[in-house]
């Protein structure tokens, strides 16, 4: 297969995924369920990429872990993003840190 045929099929699927609600969807959606269900729709996308990510990306996976724990309660508590983010980075280090002190 060509190379332009992947290209066309891509920018198909593109397209379709954006056009079809605005065809199916033409009047203001008044259900309070399916506003709710699209309401957290980007936020389960994005946990759903993000989340293997998180514990695969490190040496071990027990620092992602980790890493995720410290995320999850500095972002629950309402810390801002550079707060968690640098939180989760020191949370890495001294676990791959202990990791190797113990080996």
């Amino acid at each position: 297969m060509s190379i332009y045929t992947y290209i066309f099929t891509m920018a198909l699927t593109t397209y379709l995924i954006r056009m079809i609600p605005l065809t199916v969807f033409r009047k203001p959606i008044r259900s309070r369920f399916l506003k709710s269900f699209l309401h957290y729709v980007p936020y389960a996308c994005l946990t759903a990429m993000t989340f293997p990510s998180i514990l695969t990306s490190t040496a071990a996976v027990i620092s992602g872990a980790a890493a995720l724990i410290v995320a999850v309660i500095l972002a629950y508590r309402g810390r801002s993003l550079l707060t968690v983010s640098l939180a989760a980075s020191a949370a890495v280090m001294a676990t791959e840190f202990l990791i190797k002190f113990v080996k």
